[in-house]
């Protein structure tokens, strides 16, 4: 995985998610759990878990880069 670490992540901030070639730029709401936190899609603003974007794996393209 390049970019930031799960760890790395704080509430409040904005990122962008490169998974099996797909985009996805999101805010980040609340932590659930170590690896699990609530966000909120920037276009469609819609909310989501993280393991709904991860839910077929972490593609080798895997990347969370700060906005």
């Amino acid at each position: 995985m390049r970019g930031l670490a799960f760890s790395s992540l704080r509430v409040g901030e904005c990122y962008r998610l490169i998974n099996y070639g797909e985009l996805f730029e999101f805010e980040l709401i609340s932590i659930l759990d170590k690896d699990e936190f609530l966000l909120k899609d920037l276009f469609t603003l819609e909310t989501y878990k993280m393991s709904q974007l991860i839910g077929f794996g972490k593609g080798d393209d895997l990347e969370i880069r700060m906005l």
